[in-house]
C-alpha cells in the first residue's frame, strides 16, 4: 500500500504504565517516520497533557479519540466485552473495523483485548480461532515465528494446521519468504511421539502442500530449526515466558558476575563491546509486538510491561505489517490451502473410484 497513508490506532490506556509509554513511543516513532499518523485513544484531556510534556506542538501527524473507560489488567473478559463498551481498547478496534485505521495496537489486558478484535472483526472465512505469534531470537541471527502463544489453551488438529497457514503467511509477508518451513512442537522428532492431537495435527501438516518439516523439539526454536512453529497456546506461552525468564537470568548473572571484584570489573569494560551486541541479541524487548493473526483487521499486541523502546518496537511490527498487506497475505494463503486441499480430496475420490470399480 502507499507509504503515505499508514493509520495506527492505539490504545493508549492500556498496559503497566500506560500514558507514559503509549504517548511517548508514538511521539518518538512520527519524528522517525513522518508517513504514518497514529490515533490516540483514551481520556483526552490526560493524552493532551503528555503530548504537550513530549513537547509536541504540530497535530499533523495524530488525532485524539475520545474512549471513557479503560480495561484494567485484571478486568474478566464479560466485563470488557459487555459492560465496557467504550473503552480505549474497543475504540482502537472500531476505528480498524471502521475504516479509520489500518492496524490497532494495545499493551493491556491480553484476553479482553483478543475478545473484543474477534467479537468486532470477526475472523477470516476458514480460520476458527484467532492465535498469537511473534518471533522468537535464533542462534543464526534470525528469527523464528511462534505461535500459537497464549489465545487458545485448547487446540484441535485443525486449530494447529490453521495456526500453520497463518504463520506462513505471516513470514511471508513480513519477510519475503516464498515457502517457509513450517514445524509441529513435540517432545521427539520421531512420528510416533505425541499426544493424538499433535498426531492428527501432523498428518494434516503433510496433506497440506505447507513446506512442512515435521516435528521439532524445543531447542529447535532457538537453534532456528525451522522458519514457523506450531503449538497450542498453553504450550506456547510457558515457552515464551520461559525463554524470557532465561534471558534475563542470564543476563543479572553475567552482570553479578562482572561486578564482584575489581579484576572482574576490568574485564568488564573489556568485555563492553561484545556484551552489549548479545545484551542486544537476545533482547525481548526488539521483538515485542505479537500479531493477532486471522482476524479481518491487523491487530498487535504488546507486552504489557513494555517501556518506551519496546512499545515503539510493537508500533515498527505494525507499520511493516500494514505496508507489506499482511492481511491480504493471509487471506490469500488461507486461499491457496483450501484449493489445494480441494484439489488433494478430488484427486484421492478419483482413485478410490478407479480402484472400486470391477475388473473387466
Amino acid at each position: 500500500m502507499s507509504t503515505a497513508n499508514i493509520r495506527i490506532a492505539i490504545d493508549c490506556m492500556g498496559g503497566d504504565v500506560g500514558l507514559p509509554v503509549t504517548v511517548a513511543a508514538a511521539c518518538q516513532f512520527a519524528r522517525r517516520h513522518p508517513d504514518t499518523r497514529f490515533l490516540l485513544v483514551g481520556d483526552v484531556q490526560a493524552i493532551h497533557e503528555h503530548l504537550r510534556s513530549q513537547g509536541s506542538v504540530s497535530d499533523a501527524w495524530y488525532q485524539v479519540v475520545p474512549a471513557s473507560e479503560v480495561i484494567a489488567m485484571d478486568d474478566p473478559v464479560e466485563i470488557a466485552l459487555r459492560r465496557k463498551k467504550d473503552s480505549s481498547m474497543r475504540v482502537a478496534v472500531q476505528a480498524v473495523k471502521d475504516g479509520l485505521a489500518d492496524a490497532c495496537i494495545s499493551a493491556g489486558n491480553t484476553g479482553a483485548w483478543m475478545a473484543i478484535s474477534r467479537y468486532v472483526l470477526k475472523t477470516l472465512d476458514g480460520i476458527d480461532r484467532p492465535a498469537i505469534a511473534t518471533s522468537i531470537p535464533n542462534q543464526k541471527g534470525e528469527a523464528t515465528t511462534m505461535l500459537d502463544l497464549g489465545a487458545n489453551v485448547d487446540c484441535s488438529a485443525e486449530h494447529l494446521l490453521q495456526f500453520a497457514i497463518m504463520g506462513t503467511a505471516l513470514v511471508t509477508s513480513l519477510y519475503g519468504q516464498e515457502r517457509p518451513t513450517v514445524g509441529l512442537l513435540n517432545i521427539g522428532e520421531e512420528v510416533i511421539k505425541g499426544n493424538e492431537v499433535v498426531k492428527q495435527a501432523a498428518e494434516l501438516l503433510r496433506a497440506s502442500g505447507l513446506n512442512f518439516y515435521g516435528n521439532v523439539e524445543g531447542d529447535d526454536i532457538c537453534k532456528g530449526t525451522v522458519d514457523v512453529i506450531v503449538c497450542d497456546g498453553f504450550v506456547g506461552n510457558v515457552v515464551l515466558k520461559s525463554i524470557e525468564g532465561l534471558a534475563k537470568m542470564v543476563s543479572t548473572m553475567m552482570r553479578a558476575e562482572f561486578n564482584r571484584t575489581l579484576l572482574s570489573q576490568a574485564a568488564g569494560l573489556v568485555a563492553t563491546p561484545v556484551l552489549n551486541r548479545f545484551r542486544d541479541q537476545v533482547d525481548s524487548r526488539r521483538y515485542n509486538g505479537a500479531a493477532l493473526l486471522g482476524l479481518r483487521g491487523i491487530v498487535i499486541k504488546s507486552h504489557g510491561s513494555a517501556d518506551i523502546y519496546a512499545f515503539d518496537c510493537a508500533l515498527q511490527r505494525a507499520r511493516e505489517a500494514v505496508l507489506n498487506d499482511l492481511l491480504q497475505g493471509t487471506t490469500q494463503a488461507i486461499d491457496r490451502l483450501r484449493q489445494s486441499l480441494q484439489a488433494a480430496d478430488v484427486r484421492s475420490a478419483k482413485f478410490d473410484n478407479d480402484f472400486s470399480q470391477p475388473v473387466q
